[in-house]
């Protein structure tokens, strides 16, 4: 009878060979999938983007050239500023919302695009499902601002006086729905002020008309009200920020002159990447960013321009920013704010 024998072995099938096979089958796999190559190389490996929604020139701008300057040398790699403007910020915001989530496509994120549009209207991207917070950097204060002859002397006699005159008085912003309007707005709210909104184009038409006197106040930021308020031509009666700023010396925060304890509100600026950006990457940036906000000449930087220093990381960046959505979407409701 022939015998079958199912144990034959060969050079080939020793254990230690198989184990090598099998080693290297899996390598060969490992390799073949797509994009791994890159994701395992050392981050960043080449230029990195940094989109800014805005014009050159604007503080958001202004705030991510500064910064680009200390990620590129600490990442060792360039960060290329990408200035995008358009539709109050979001068709640059809605461009990163929709970039590859690999690090390489920075935000430098606002309050306007990322807060305030997308509870003002359909935005083509949802800032909690498209977009991730790396961290807050700093945060633009506003001044309450009068003519030099208006007669209050201070925001107590200036909420008493407007709240004495319902709708005699106007009050300027830089336009329907931009950060001013809504922050302004927040202001008339929690003082039962009532008085009536004038839209301009900008920021320089309102405080033009707010120092002949056509318009009685505005909420604007420190950036464009200080210069006006060293020089004489405007009158400064409180600030927007609970414990006050260092970029306006000497005027109170409304949350006491103006008797509304914990208003602080401002327009902040952050930096932020595509959603499903590896968390490698997220902490990466994360911890250059930190480091980048201790350089003298970043808070150099900051001071200059009338941008309150406030870093804050991703999960505080984050209830930061649910907590200013809340609050000026109650405002708007409230106050049926709508852009045409």
């Amino acid at each position: 009878m022939t015998r079958i024998h199912t144990d034959q072995t060969s050079p080939d099938s020793s254990p230690g060979t198989m184990r090598r096979r099998t080693l290297l089958q899996a390598a060969a796999a490992v390799a073949a999938m797509p994009g791994l190559a890159n994701a395992q190389a050392a981050y960043p490996s080449r230029p990195i983007r940094m989109m800014v929604p805005w014009p050159p020139g604007q503080a958001t701008d202004q705030v991510a050239r500064v910064i680009s300057q200390e990620l590129t040398k600490l990442l060792a790699q360039p960060i290329v500023v990408d200035n995008r403007a358009g539709a109050g910020g979001t068709i640059g915001t809605d461009a990163v919302a929709k970039a590859a989530p690999d690090g390489y496509t920075l935000l430098a994120a606002s309050s306007g695009p990322v807060t305030i549009s997308p509870l003002l209207t359909k935005t083509p991207f949802d800032p909690e499902r498209d977009l991730t917070p790396i961290c807050m950097l700093g945060i633009s204060p506003y001044v309450l601002v009068t003519a030099p002859d208006f007669p209050a002397r201070d925001a107590r006699e200036f909420v008493a006086l407007v709240k004495a005159n319902p709708g005699k008085y106007a009050f300027g912003s830089s336009g329907t729905g931009a950060t001013a309007h809504i922050i302004a707005e927040s202001f008339n709210a929690a003082l039962g002020l009532q008085a009536l909104h004038v839209p301009y184009k900008g920021s320089v038409p309102a405080l033009t008309d707010v120092m002949s006197g056509q318009v009685a106040y505005c909420l604007e930021t420190a950036a464009a009200t200080m210069p006006l308020v060293r020089n004489g031509r405007l009158k400064a009666l409180g600030v927007s920020l609970e414990k006050g700023s260092s970029v306006t010396p000497g005027i109170p925060p409304l949350a006491n002159a103006a008797g509304i304890p914990g208003f602080d509100l401002g327009a902040w600026i952050g930096i932020m990447v595509p959603a499903r950006t590896p968390k490698a990457v997220v902490d990466r940036l994360a911890a250059e960013l930190e480091k980048a906000m201790l350089s003298p000449e970043v808070k150099q930087a900051f001071a200059t321009i009338s941008m309150e220093m406030d870093y804050r990381r991703s999960d505080e960046f984050s209830r930061y920013m649910k907590m200013v959505s809340t609050r000026f979407g109650d405002v708007i409701k409230s106050g049926n704010i709508k852009v045409d």
